[in-house]
């Protein structure tokens, strides 16, 4: 147990898939797994772990932002001796490539926050995902007939900006969407020795003003989920 995870070792898997919404997770265990149990309900972050096609696996939530997901990821890492965490969310496309419900896999996080220099003092602003990792969901996203984009994504500390320089992002750093979650992701990683990756649903675009629904966001985006569960 940790302050933030009620789970008793081994009861979290070696390899977790990790939405930010609560309801996801709870969507995908009672939807893709089989024996599955409640782990964790501490500050309502509900936790499961299961059997996907005789594999055992936990999907948790990782809540909103660097700050949330800093926490679990390190404490999954460090302290359940968790293996991988594969990041399952939705983002905002900064260009016309990226179109409403298009798969996209980090091949590199850039983040305009300071959360590595405050963490460990390292003025770093990008990261890399774990090549192994990616290779293994390119090959399972392959096997089921999906196409994955492989972007630099930009992971931002702000959702409501006064001012939005997003075609600056696109434009001077190759950020080809944005989301909240996976640098700190990547961080915890880098500094345990283990592995990260993100997988994202294109749930909205800043360039044109398409946008999905609460409900589509929450049980609708399963080309990412089936993804990421086979790549067990």
């Amino acid at each position: 147990m940790t302050e933030h995870i009620e789970a008793k070792m081994g009861e979290i898997a070696k390899t977790v898939i990790m939405p930010g919404d609560p309801l996801r997770a709870k969507m995908i265990a009672s939807k893709f797994l089989t024996d599955y149990k409640l782990v964790n309900q501490v500050r309502g972050n509900l936790a499961y772990t299961g059997y996907y096609n005789g594999k055992l696996v936990t999907v948790m939530s990782s809540g909103m932002g660097m700050g949330s997901m800093g926490i679990y990821a390190y404490e999954l890492y460090k302290n359940y001796d968790v293996d991988r965490i594969i990041r399952i969310g939705t983002a905002g496309s900064y260009t016309t490539d990226l179109k409403l419900y298009d798969t996209v896999l980090a091949n590199s996080v850039y983040t305009d926050s300071n959360f590595a220099y405050v963490q460990n003092k390292e003025k770093i602003d990008t990261i890399k995902g774990s090549d192994e990792l990616n290779n293994k969901i390119i090959a399972a996203g392959s096997s089921l007939n999906i196409n994955i984009k492989e972007v630099c994504v930009h992971s931002s500390d702000v959702f409501y900006k006064f001012n939005d320089n997003y075609s600056d992002l696109y434009k001077e750093k190759g950020c080809a969407c944005v989301e909240m979650e996976s640098f700190a992701l990547f961080n915890q990683a880098r500094l345990l020795g283990k592995e990260a990756a993100c997988l994202l649903t294109i749930s909205n675009s800043l360039v044109t003003g398409d946008t999905t629904t609460s409900e589509e966001r929450q049980n609708k985006f399963l080309d990412m989920i089936e993804i990421a569960l086979n790549t067990l």
